[in-house]
């Protein structure tokens, strides 16, 4: 599966362009891996470094915002072969939004 597309490359906004937006910034897209606590919501990107910004958590109850690289999301084969996939029904919304849902369809709300 392609992580990021044309269409979402050119929707997403540069790094810094939320700054300061906090929960309110807009995820642009979602990214997880099947077989593993892994789930990023990215709000911002560069194209020239292949670089988001957004919000993660790797392990349960250890979220963050920071930066995250397309390259290594690319490159990660877990547990079956299986690698980083876009949750293709996802619709941009406030970040905030975005964790508060994730963390209620898990029971961690």
């Amino acid at each position: 599966m392609k992580l990021l597309t044309k269409e979402i490359e050119k929707r997403i906004p540069e790094l810094y362009a939320q700054d300061g937006k906090g929960e309110e910034a807009i995820a642009h897209v979602k990214f997880f891996h099947a077989c593993a606590h892994a789930t990023w919501f990215a709000t911002e990107y560069s194209p020239e470094d292949r670089i988001f910004f957004g919000w993660c958590e790797l392990h349960p109850g250890c979220g963050e915002y920071g930066y995250f690289s397309l390259d290594e999301l690319e490159s990660v084969k877990g547990p079956l072969g299986l690698g980083i996939e876009r949750d293709l029904h996802f619709k941009p919304q406030p970040v905030g939004e975005a964790i508060r849902t994730w963390k209620r369809e898990r029971g961690v709300a």
